[in-house]
């Protein structure tokens, strides 16, 4: 496995809160056109069963850059088609009728070229269904980048790092091909306590922080590593049971194109 490429064990330990969002945004989707399901960012396929339940008898294509979270989702065996493409460039053989995107646009540049490119593969009465972290300023991230900045000068740059838009300049974006929802939501998410290190670290590490380490050599990681547990207890200390409560922000937005 590259070392940029996802970890699909350590990623899905904490994969009932990362379903949660994707829940959420599911339950805001009314009815649809003809056509297939694109579950576009697939990973391992977390959201690839309950799509495939909710929209029954559609073909559920599944779209990912990553061949370690593609062999995942291949053995639940519910994807009519899983295609290894990079986001930013993939072609739909067909127009789907919903574009589903958890949590992977946010790893993309120039959302004011990359929005309009998906809703033009949408028919008439299609969805684009998009949920991105919005964490990026809050100290679970940001001390990523402040201690990669300050022991390893010039290794990472953090403006290669994810990026999203505001909620407003989303909506003013999208406004123009239809019909626009845009919202937040602060999860306040109980981490339980981990074998190695705290739990703010064990669930940004293998996501957020996966670009920074990719910089660093292997005792270089393990340094850094070692660095955020010490400093991030002072922000979210862990009760005696050594879990802790995190809050995390997510943006929505969906997209209803006109009959």
């Amino acid at each position: 496995m590259s070392e940029l490429d996802w970890k699909p064990g350590l990623y899905g330990q904490f994969a009932g809160l990362r379903l949660r969002p994707a829940l959420d945004l599911l339950m805001r989707i009314g009815s649809l056109p003809d056509g297939g399901i694109c579950d576009l960012g697939c990973g391992a396929g977390t959201v690839g069963p309950i799509l495939a339940t909710r929209f029954r008898g559609r073909q559920l294509v599944g779209v990912d850059s990553s061949p370690a979270m593609l062999a995942k989702a291949a053995a639940l065996d519910i994807y009519d088609d899983l295609v290894e493409a990079d986001v930013a460039h993939w072609e739909p053989e067909t127009s789907p009728a919903l574009i589903f995107c958890n949590a992977v646009l946010h790893w993309l540049p120039d959302h004011d070229a990359l929005l309009p490119r998906l809703v033009a593969m949408l028919p008439a009465g299609g969805i684009l269904a998009v949920q991105l972290p919005n964490q990026n300023q809050a100290p679970s991230h940001q001390l990523w980048h402040d201690l990669v900045d300050r022991h390893y000068p010039g290794r990472f740059d953090a403006q290669s790092g994810p990026g999203i838009l505001k909620a407003t300049e989303y909506h003013a974006l999208l406004s123009q091909f239809g019909s626009v929802d845009v919202w937040e939501t602060d999860y306040l998410q109980h981490l339980p306590s981990a074998d190695e290190g705290h739990p703010v670290r064990r669930f940004t590490e293998s996501t957020f922080a996966r670009p920074v380490l990719a910089t660093l050599q292997q005792a270089e990681q393990k340094h850094l590593i070692e660095l955020y547990d010490a400093e991030i207890e002072t922000v979210y200390p862990r009760k005696p049971d050594g879990s802790v409560l995190f809050s995390f922000r997510r943006l929505f937005f969906k997209l209803d194109i006109p009959t």
